[in-house]
């Protein structure tokens, strides 16, 4: 799984690694789409205005979502 992101106009494709998921523990099996969805709740800040977007804790960029592969 990859993270889209959004930094200085430029997309760019982030894998998803271990010390992303360091924190997360899953009680069940989850599909792509929801991991994706937890993985946004727990590495975003939600900013609403005046640009309604998620924004990357580590100060990496813009999160836009995720490819399942």
């Amino acid at each position: 799984m990859d993270l889209i992101l959004l930094n200085d106009g430029l997309y760019q494709l982030v894998s998803v690694t271990k010390e992303m998921m360091e924190h997360i523990s899953l009680l069940e099996k989850v599909d792509c789409f929801d991991l994706c969805d937890i993985l946004r709740l727990h590495l975003t800040t939600y900013h609403d205005a005046p640009y309604n977007v998620h924004v990357m804790n580590d100060g990496t960029g813009y999160f836009y979502g995720c490819i399942c592969r």
